[in-house]
């Protein structure tokens, strides 16, 4: 694996959650497909949406709302800047937040970036595993964050500990099931050690 291409998120009714995602203006950066695989209580990842301004992360917020998504942390100012936690109707947890504490232009649904966390047991260990199959480390942070170098896709790939993400994200860490996430690369079909599975896009 050299690439991370994109992610592919599975649900049980996947027309209602492709129709989610593009009245929420987030169908560039994710497919959906369905399936039938249980899948309970915390999943072990968030989409993080990054936005210039609180103005605009409010807007981001309120259009996924309007869509149909349910409110896990309302956005709030805290010392690293303005953010909340939604939670779509197919299950998936994205979180949308900037560094600013002010308006600087008028607010618009702009989004600047958007990275996967993976949540796993531990940091280190996944950072290794991803490494020997080719990926290259973007940002590092000992055992708390990890970043790669994806610039095939349109989503950043990253680690971050699976307990600190549920916490960050307002969810219980327990989870049973499928994941309900699947990310294609040129490699293989292969498992990461937290059970995230990948499979070879469409060209490979």
């Amino acid at each position: 694996m050299t690439t991370f291409d994109s992610i592919t998120l599975e649900a049980a009714d996947p027309a209602a959650a492709e129709a989610f995602y593009q009245a929420a203006g987030l169908d560039s950066y994710v497919t959906v497909r369905g399936t039938d695989a249980e899948s309970t209580g915390f999943r072990g990842f968030a989409l993080s949406l990054v936005a210039s301004q609180p103005g605009d992360v409010d807007a981001i917020i309120d259009a996924t709302v309007s869509a149909g998504a349910t409110t896990l942390k309302p956005a709030t100012k805290s010392f690293w800047g303005y953010g909340g936690v939604v939670r779509t109707p197919d299950g998936t947890i994205i979180k949308v937040a900037t560094s600013k504490k002010k308006d600087t232009a008028p607010a618009a649904r702009r989004i600047d970036q958007v990275a996967l966390l993976l949540g796993v047991e531990d940091v280190k260990a996944s950072k290794r595993f991803y490494v020997e199959q080719g990926l290259a480390v973007g940002k590092s942070f000992g055992g708390k964050y990890v970043e790669f170098d994806t610039p095939s896709s349109t989503v950043t790939l990253a680690l971050y500990p699976r307990r600190a993400l549920a916490k960050d994200t307002g969810m219980p860490q327990e989870g049973t099931g499928s994941h309900r996430l699947v990310l294609t690369s040129d490699a293989g079909p292969l498992t990461d050690p937290d059970g995230f599975t990948w499979e070879p896009t469409a060209a490979a």
